[in-house]
């Protein structure tokens, strides 16, 4: 039996630390975990400023070390972003291998990838983060004996050169290049079909995947970890109104790297090309109002942060009656709060209905359409749009269309 890799965190706090830093580092065990590795111990230290040459100071430095060598860890993780400079002086110190949460969160997404465009954009994730940290590095590479930071590009590919690192970068990047181009097809396929647009966003492990197979009878799958889901799903929900498109997608987390979001900017266009965003939060998280800060800074960084949203307040089964009471309070100022619980079911039919409130309905109608305002139509159509009749230089049409288009045909339209 494979014996369980072994690590310890270190959080600097600066000022004393506050709630984020506290919740972060107790988030970040939860990583580890979720990454396959064993908690040994927990570090902490107050400091006005990050040390420039250890992150921590020395005296805490060598502190850890002792740890690990006394208890055989085989990894020091730190919750914030290290320098190439603060990695290679750590290992100087400490005999294990260094991660930060960035590395952390990108060996997890290598873990959980299971599409080919997934894998891509983590592998290209991986080497854009690790490639200002390769020099220095190489007497140290046999300490990268696998385990959590190692997999994805794997540590053949820490041991290349920077030159051959940039062109598999290029090469990945134009490969992604070619993925976003068939995706671009898809979507204009379903823009053509005038499918209504909703999007799943939250914080990791707020129970999206489970409202997606609580509406749609969908088998994604789902654990109570951070980051189950890393691939997008997409769905359809029937409504009186017409098809709705329901798309999971990557959970969202503090401290989540500016290149990943970047790197999976295509991945995450379903969340741009919504109509409509429904906000999943955990309401049974203590630090449920950091996660909705982080989620709608991440919207910011995509520019969707003036997309309308519904609060979908998910795991209210897990609350008490005085934490129910309170939610009220909490979310007064949200447009749209639905209470529900995605696990029993619970309330789910209201949010299904707050969507329907926001599509526009479809009308069927038979209309005789000039011949110029039939291809017009053909090309931007939303819906069906059938010919059952060339009469000249017009067509006769059997069509169903969102009520704006039927709208401005009206004129053309059979008065039967």
């Amino acid at each position: 039996m494979q014996r369980m890799e072994t690590a310890v965190t270190v959080a600097l706090w600066l000022e004393g630390g506050n709630s984020t830093e506290e919740l972060s580092f107790l988030e970040l065990s939860s990583l580890a975990t979720t990454a396959g590795v064993e908690v040994i111990a927990e570090f902490t230290q107050n400091r006005n400023a990050p040390d420039k040459r250890c992150y921590i100071g020395p005296g805490k430095a060598e502190e850890v070390g002792q740890f690990v060598q006394d208890n055989g860890i085989d990894t020091v993780i730190f919750d914030g972003q290290l320098s190439p400079s603060q990695v290679n002086n750590l290992e100087e110190i400490i005999s294990a291998k260094i991660l930060d949460r960035s590395e952390l969160i990108l060996d997890i997404f290598a873990q959980h990838a299971r599409s080919k465009e997934g894998k891509l954009q983590v592998e290209l994730a991986q080497l854009k983060y690790q490639l200002p940290k390769l020099s220095g590095r190489g007497r140290d590479l046999s300490r990268l004996a696998g385990g959590i930071g190692t997999r994805g590009p794997g540590e053949t590919k820490l041991e290349v050169d920077r030159r051959r690192i940039r062109q598999r970068i290029h090469q990945l990047e134009q490969e992604i290049r070619r993925l976003e181009k068939h995706r671009t097809l898809l979507r204009k396929r379903r823009e053509r079909q005038g499918l209504f647009q909703v999007a799943l966003v939250g914080y990791t492990n707020s129970g999206k995947s489970t409202l997606l197979n609580q509406l749609t009878q969908a088998d994604t799958y789902v654990a109570d970890a951070l980051f189950a889901t890393l691939d997008p799903l997409s769905r359809r929900l029937d409504t009186e109104k017409g098809p709705v498109v329901l798309s999971d997608t990557v959970g969202f987390i503090s401290g989540l790297p500016h290149h990943l979001v970047a790197a999976f900017k295509a991945t995450l266009e379903v969340v741009t090309e919504a109509d409509l965003l429904v906000h999943v939060v955990d309401v049974s998280q203590p630090g449920m109002d950091q996660q909705m800060l982080q989620v709608n800074d991440v919207l910011k960084q995509l520019g969707c942060s003036e997309k309308q949203q519904i609060i979908a307040a998910n795991k209210i089964d897990l609350l008490e009656e005085a934490q129910l009471s309170s939610l009220n309070g909490k979310f007064r100022d949200s447009a749209i709060f639905i209470p529900l619980s995605a696990a029993t079911g619970y309330n789910t039919q209201a949010l299904v209905d707050e969507i329907i409130d926001h599509m526009e309905p479809w009308v069927s109608f038979q209309a005789l359409l000039p011949m110029k305002v039939f291809r017009q139509l053909s090309i931007t159509n939303k819906g069906s749009l059938v010919p059952l009749e060339f009469c000249g230089d017009k067509v006769r049409v059997k069509a169903e269309q969102p009520s704006s288009i039927a709208a401005s045909l009206e004129q053309y339209m059979d008065k039967k």
